[in-house]
C-alpha cells in the first residue's frame, strides 16, 4: 500500500495545484493533465527541481553514465509559482541550475519579458539555495527591480557581501521583508508565510513557505534539522502537513552512513527512513500528500526500482 509518496508523481488540484514531476519542467510541461490545468485561471505551482543544492550529477562525479543519460538529470530544488489570470511567475529558489530552471518555466508558462518574474522566494543561504541571483547581474540578464522575498538575515547577507551587494546597489533586484509567520500576498489571489526551521544556519536564518491560493495551498520545506529539533520549538512537522493539501518535505540522505568516511551528524537532515517511520502512524490521506525533495546524489531513493525507492512507494 503507497503511503508516503515521492518525486515522481503527478498531482492536481483546483484553485492552487502541485504538479510534481520527475524535477525538470519539460517532463511535466509534456503532461497533458498539467496543460489542461495550466490552461485554466487557477494558480498552480510547478517542480522545477528535486535535488539537493549540487543536483545530479555533481561537480566531480566521475560517473561517464550519470553523465551520458538525460534521464538520470536531477535539477536542484526549486518551485514555479504561476497565476495564469495575471500572467505572473515566481520561482522559489534561486539555484546553480536557475538559467535551465527559468528556461523550463518559460516552455511551460511563456512570458514576453526577460526574466519575466514577479518575484524570488529564498529559503536560506545555502549556496544550492541563492546563488542562481547572479544570473540577474549586469553581467547576464541586467535585470531591474526583481522582488526578492527573504528573511532579515538572508537580506542582510545579500546586502552586506559582494557580489551580493551589486546586485541591490544597481537595483537588479529589490529585497523585500519576511516575517517569521506573517503572511505576505504575492497577489490578490496568492499569498506565502514563512516558517523558520531549525538549521544549520551560518549565514542566515532558514525557512519553509506555506504557499496558499484561493482554494489550495503546498508546504514546500526542502531543509531542515531533525524533525525533534523543530518539536524542541514547538512545531509538529504532523501538523504543519495538516493545514496544507501537499507537503514537499526534505529527504536528503535516505539513511545514516550514506556518505562513505563522513560523518554525518555535520549535516544534519532527516532521514528519508526516519520519516517513513514517523509518518507511518499518520492517516493514509495525511501521509498521501507528502512527497521527498531535495535529494542528495547518493540518496538511492530518486532511482525507480531501488529497494529504498520500493519502500517509499510500497
Amino acid at each position: 500500500m503507497r503511503y508516503v509518496v515521492s518525486i515522481l508523481t503527478l498531482v492536481m488540484a483546483v484553485g492552487l495545484a502541485a504538479c510534481m514531476g520527475p524535477g525538470e519542467g519539460e517532463a511535466v510541461a509534456s503532461s497533458g493533465d498539467v496543460s489542461g490545468e495550466a490552461a485554466s485561471d487557477s494558480p498552480w505551482v510547478v517542480v522545477l527541481g528535486v535535488g539537493q543544492d549540487g543536483g545530479f550529477p555533481q561537480a566531480g562525479m566521475k560517473d561517464e553514465e550519470a553523465w551520458n543519460d538525460p534521464d538520470r538529470r536531477r535539477l536542484p530544488v526549486s518551485l514555479g509559482i504561476v497565476d495564469p489570470a495575471s500572467g505572473e511567475r515566481w520561482m522559489v529558489e534561486a539555484t546553480p541550475s536557475f538559467p535551465e530552471q527559468l528556461h523550463h518555466l518559460d516552455r511551460i508558462a511563456p512570458h514576453p519579458d526577460i526574466p519575466g518574474l514577479a518575484g524570488i522566494l529564498i529559503t536560506h543561504a545555502h549556496v544550492g539555495h541563492y546563488v542562481g541571483l547572479i544570473h540577474l547581474g549586469r553581467e547576464i540578464i541586467g535585470a531591474s527591480g526583481v522582488p526578492v522575498y527573504a528573511m532579515p538575515e538572508m537580506s542582510r547577507f545579500l546586502r552586506t557581501n559582494g557580489p551580493w551587494d551589486q546586485l541591490v546597489e544597481l537595483e537588479n533586484i529589490e529585497l523585500r521583508p519576511l516575517e517569521e509567520g506573517v503572511p505576505v500576498e504575492l497577489n490578490p489571489r496568492i499569498r506565502v508565510t514563512p516558517l523558520t526551521v531549525p538549521h544549520r544556519d551560518e549565514y542566515s536564518e532558514t525557512v519553509a513557505f506555506i504557499i496558499e491560493g484561493p482554494e489550495r495551498s503546498v508546504l514546500f520545506l526542502p531543509d531542515i534539522n531533525k524533525w525533534e529539533e523543530w518539536d524542541a520549538l514547538g512545531t509538529r512537522v504532523e501538523d504543519v502537513v495538516a493545514r496544507v493539501d501537499v507537503a514537499y518535505l526534505g529527504g536528503t540522505f535516505f539513511a545514516d552512513g550514506e556518505i562513505p568516511g563522513r560523518p554525518m551528524a555535520e549535516i544534519p537532515h532527516p532521514f528519508v527512513e526516519e520519516s517513513l517511520e514517523r509518518f507511518s502512524a499518520l492517516p493514509a490521506e495525511e501521509r498521501a500528500k507528502i512527497r521527498f525533495i531535495h535529494l542528495n546524489r547518493t540518496n538511492p531513493v530518486g532511482w525507480r526500482g531501488t529497494p529504498e525507492w520500493e519502500a517509499v512507494h510500497g
